[in-house]
């Protein structure tokens, strides 16, 4: 993982590119985890000097957003539809199943970095509940089975 002195030189042109627009945090934000994969903690304070905002502003956004993450995502990124398709469709056996396997909760990574969890709240893949995407892939009918299946072969790859 990288120490935020090397990645601030990217935060501060971000923040700059973005910084007389209005209503700016929210493509700063965007535009910071987009280029490093996360936000780093420490960005918040320059994030919120550059913005005259407090720190706590700054991150009571990050924090309310599922999609900001604090910390740098895993190699590979699982997501598990949460919608009611999916939820009638045995999705939270599924979600309890990834989560034993990984040994991890959502928004957390693997300790090898490996792999990231995150919640989504519907992948317009209904017809075929539960879904995952893993990455930008979209996958459904998943069942414990199949995601074991899907499991090994992205440890297989590695």
């Amino acid at each position: 993982m990288q120490d935020y002195q090397t990645q601030k030189p990217t935060v501060l042109e971000i923040l700059n590119t973005h910084q007389a627009m209005p209503g700016n945090l929210l493509p700063i934000l965007h535009g910071i985890q987009d280029t490093l994969g996360y936000i780093p903690p420490a960005a918040v304070v320059d994030i919120a000097k550059a913005l005259n905002l407090s720190q706590a502003e700054v991150h009571g956004v990050i924090s309310f957003y599922h999609y900001f993450r604090e910390t740098p995502p895993g190699e590979h990124t699982i997501r598990i539809c949460r919608a009611e398709s999916c939820q009638a469709m045995n999705g939270k056996a599924l979600e309890t199943h990834v989560k034993q396997q990984l040994g991890i909760d959502f928004h957390e990574t693997t300790a090898d970095g490996i792999f990231s969890l995150e919640p989504v709240y519907c992948l317009g893949n209904c017809a075929c509940s539960p879904s995952i995407t893993i990455d930008d892939e979209v996958m459904g009918r998943v069942t414990t089975e199949k995601f074991d299946r899907l499991l090994a072969t992205y440890k297989g790859a590695k």
